[in-house]
């Protein structure tokens, strides 16, 4: 009877492995929930991304409805997301970056190089703000609304499809 059990086991596991990874294709990665919808966006104090000495907290940075969009220069995934963030930018939409995990300097050259879309960018070099986020990895892009309150959360790229799917709307009842 044992000798049966280990025949059979490595494909009982192979079998449970398969179901496994045939469930998380039907789930959509960029819906991934987050306990901080309809709550106010963490406080912090880190500095700008272009300044170590200028400090930012959120209320230096609310009053308007914004994206909040976790980037860095190590996510191919940011690279391609980038320029459609260009596109919302330059028709109006206020966009916060916030920096993860990331070195400064090739941070501010890949904001020369490809274009900068942010009003001002929030250095998290350790991290900290993605903690108080629930960050799991970039890009991920927050909605804001003018009091502080997480609205949205989209975790992957931002490009035109989602942005019709899950932020116009937003957008288009605030009258912004």
């Amino acid at each position: 009877m044992p000798v049966r059990f280990i025949l059979f086991a490595p494909l009982m596991v192979f079998v449970a492995i398969t179901i496994l990874l045939w469930s998380a294709l039907e789930r959509e990665p960029g819906k991934l929930p987050s306990a901080l919808i309809g709550k106010a966006f963490p406080e912090f104090s880190l500095t700008k991304l272009s300044s170590q000495n200028q400090y930012l907290s959120f209320s230096d940075l609310s009053g308007a409805m914004v994206l909040v969009n976790v980037w860095a220069t190590w996510c191919y995934a940011c690279k391609l997301e980038h320029p459609y963030l260009q596109k919302l930018a330059s028709s109006g939409v206020k966009i916060i970056g916030i920096n993860y995990k990331d070195n400064r300097k090739a941070a501010i050259a890949w904001l020369e190089k490809l274009g900068d879309p942010y009003l001002v960018t929030i250095f998290d070099k350790d991290g900290s703000l993605g903690l108080d986020l629930g960050v799991y990895g970039a890009p991920e892009t927050y909605l804001i609304d003018a009091q502080g309150i997480i609205l949205h959360r989209r975790v992957g790229v931002l490009d035109q499809k989602v942005w019709e799917r899950e932020f116009s709307q937003y957008y288009a009842d605030s009258g912004e």
